[in-house]
């Protein structure tokens, strides 16, 4: 994560996504600044970079003042016709135990992220928030310029290794000829060489046929042999048959959470794309209605317990997995996480 000013942020981070821990008024304003500046980049109508930087500053502002351990992610999020910006808000504690009383104006319960909630609302185009009293907050925030798009079905989060500036871990969400399919890559090792290891695997998943996933896996696989090469899955949800299928190298890990509680671990076989493999394999597993599809790289731990965080399957893709993000990632690697959810 960053502390510093916006002009310690390379440019090309900003379209990615810069993290920032916020813990000082200093850091705030950086916040705020940087959602400007990536809003002006998007040309933006000043109007909405003005609600947006209300935003920032009223979210970064408020974790300074009442958040334990709080951060903030400034990202481009984008549609075919547009960009928009989004923040992702994250504190540890001590969350709210009235989120709908902290919404309303003038609310303020010493410790809490509940003040200018009312104000975030108003400005932004959409926001989802989830609060759990002794575990923290998660909010997610968008600014578009104009319309609102339709909410995303799937959306994913990545934080770079402590003192690195690029993540090895990445991710891409993809729709074509009616196949609805997601990619994690964790790039062998971190730092640069790490990055365009996946940086390739997003890109040859881009532009891969519409076929199945463990065809994709083979493909992405071919194209990784002069990188360092990565662990990566693909899956795809096809809500008609009513299941995920799944196809994977290496060490990602993925699960279908059901709404009524249950988890299954979806399987990976052994191999490093584009380097070493056994035969790739796909699996199918039963996708009941609201379930959520859950993938994470080695630098999510997997002692998550989705029964602690009561309610938060029905949120938006980008509050859960900032809260996977938030309570099993750990320093010492990379850590990514992606989310599905048909319903």
């Amino acid at each position: 994560m960053s502390g510093g000013t916006v002009a310690s942020v390379p440019e090309g981070l900003l379209d990615e996504g810069v993290w920032f821990r916020v813990e000082e008024s200093g850091t705030a304003s950086a916040v705020r600044r940087a959602a400007e500046r990536l809003a002006a980049g998007l040309d933006m109508p000043e109007n909405r970079v003005a609600d947006l930087a209300i935003v920032a500053a009223e979210a970064a502002g408020n974790l300074v003042k009442h958040a334990d351990q709080g951060a903030v992610l400034v990202r481009t999020v984008r549609t075919e016709e547009h960009a928009g910006v989004e923040l992702i808000v994250i504190d540890s504690g001590p969350g709210m135990a009235d989120v709908q009383r902290a919404i309303g104006d003038g609310h303020s319960t010493a410790g809490t992220l509940g003040i200018g909630l009312g104000a975030i609302s108003r400005q932004a185009s959409r926001w989802d928030l989830h609060s759990v009293p002794g575990r923290g907050t998660v909010l997610a925030v968008q600014v578009w310029p104009d319309g609102l798009p339709e909410p995303n079905w799937a959306a994913g989060l990545t934080r770079p290794l402590t003192g690195e500036t690029v993540s090895g871990d990445g991710y891409a969400i993809r729709e074509v000829d009616g196949r609805r399919q997601l990619l994690l890559s964790d790039g062998l090792g971190h730092g640069g060489l790490a990055a365009a290891a996946t940086h390739e695997a997003i890109r040859a998943f881009r532009q891969a046929p519409a076929v199945p996933p463990a065809q994709v896996v083979e493909a992405l696989h071919r194209s990784l042999g002069h990188t360092r090469g990565a662990a990566l899955a693909v899956a795809e949800l096809d809500p008609s048959a009513g299941v995920v299928r799944y196809a994977g190298l290496g060490n990602i890990s993925g699960t279908v959470l059901a709404p009524d509680g249950g988890r299954r671990g979806m399987v990976s076989m052994p191999g490093i794309a584009g380097h070493q493999r056994r035969q790739v394999r796909e699996y199918d597993y039963p996708l009941a209605p609201g379930a959520v599809v859950l993938m994470h790289t080695d630098g999510v731990v997997d002692r998550w317990n989705a029964a602690d965080y009561p309610g938060l399957l029905t949120h938006a893709p980008e509050v859960i997995a900032a809260t996977v993000l938030r309570d099993a990632g750990v320093r010492r690697d990379d850590a990514g996480v992606l989310v599905a959810r048909l319903s």
